[in-house]
């Protein structure tokens, strides 16, 4: 399963200073708005110590971690819709991704030129907010005839026309559709394929990541607030800047001025637990003489669907797979003792993956 997600924002809040920190890349990161023009992606390694331990065990010269796409697009302005600023053309870039992070300005410098309309951090969560409706209400509002029509000859259309008719209304009423998950969740086959059909942007997760002086990280009142204004949604705080300053160091340095901000992991490590929390993802680890690897799956995924994941032939030819938890395995030193141990065990159609199930899958196909 590939995870990617979006970072949207006003201009000037931080995004492609933190995208470059997140992906240590060299995208344009300037104190004037529109710096960022073309939409910026990069793919990173999901940071799992557990790899390296396996391939100390199995003697795998090949580590290969599970791994999340970021895509930056240009700032949004109020009135992006309408074409004002470089208007939201951009936002067509994540609308494939699984989740989106809204970064937001909660610094003060004098020297970064804030956005026209950007005022305080509320303010600027409802700008994108609407945009974000506003585009989604346009996809709707193009569709919804179309569907319409072709539900009077074919009754059995009459739910999708029913269901954007829905959205539509909570559109109009200015609500993202994360809001209304009761409405987006629906069992009709044929409206799930039109919902991936038109890519809704406000029905993916939100996840906001509030940019913060470096001296604010361990305010715990001020982020309180901030978190208090996007409940129930997860809210993370970063310093991008100081994300940035971390990119030169060695892992050792990194974790020494993480630790003197008062941090335990980096704005990356935050960022992915957020996007696997949000999204309901776990992942599971298979290891070999060859390779050991990370694999990212839904939580509740039963056995089968996890080897699906690495080849569909596997999903569909599962006789069985053979577990042992990565603790176990770590304490018995070698996959031999870890049997000797009776501590591997064979799992059947129905068990249900764990976080730390190191698998070899038996299938026949």
């Amino acid at each position: 399963m590939s995870l990617s997600i979006g970072i949207v924002g006003l201009p000037n809040v931080g995004k492609s200073t933190l995208f470059n920190a997140l992906t240590d890349s060299s995208a344009l990161a300037a104190n004037y708005p529109f710096a960022t023009i073309e939409p910026n992606s990069g793919i990173v390694p999901v940071p799992d110590d557990r790899l390296k331990t396996l391939a100390k065990i199995y003697s795998s010269p090949k580590i290969l971690p599970a791994t999340v796409e970021f895509v930056d697009i240009a700032g949004l302005v109020e009135g992006a819709s309408k074409g004002e600023g470089l208007g939201n053309q951009f936002l067509s870039h994540i609308r494939e991704c699984k989740a989106i992070i809204q970064v937001v300005r909660a610094f003060n410098d004098k020297n970064i030129i804030r956005s026209e309309s950007s005022k305080n951090p509320t303010y600027d969560i409802d700008i994108i907010s609407i945009e974000l409706v506003l585009a989604d209400l346009s996809t709707v509002t193009k569709s919804l005839p179309k569907i319409e029509k072709e539900s009077r000859s074919n009754p059995k259309l009459k739910p999708q026309a029913g269901l954007l008719t829905k959205i539509k209304d909570i559109l109009e009423a200015g609500t993202p559709l994360h809001k209304h998950p009761e409405i987006i969740k629906t069992d009709d086959e044929q409206s799930i394929k039109l919902l991936q059909s038109l890519q809704l942007l406000t029905a993916k997760p939100m996840i906001y990541l509030f940019n913060l002086d470096e001296d604010d990280l361990q305010n715990d009142i001020f982020k309180k607030e901030l978190s208090h204004i996007v409940e129930p949604a997860i809210a993370i705080f970063v310093c991008a800047k100081l994300e940035d300053e971390l990119r030169s160091l060695e892992t050792s340095e990194q974790q020494e001025m993480l630790k003197s901000y008062g941090q335990s992991e980096s704005g990356l490590v935050k960022v992915i637990h957020a996007a696997y929390d949000t999204l309901g993802l776990q992942s599971y680890l298979t290891g070999g003489p060859k390779e050991v690897r990370a694999w990212t799956i839904k939580q509740g995924a039963t056995a089968p669907q996890a080897a699906g994941v690495i080849h569909t032939d596997f999903e569909k030819g599962f006789i069985a797979a053979q577990i042992v938890d990565y603790n176990d395995l770590v304490q018995a030193g070698t996959e031999q003792k870890a049997k000797n141990s009776g501590k591997i065990r064979t799992e059947g159609k129905n068990y249900v993956m764990k976080p730390d199930d190191v698998v070899e899958f038996k299938f026949n196909v």
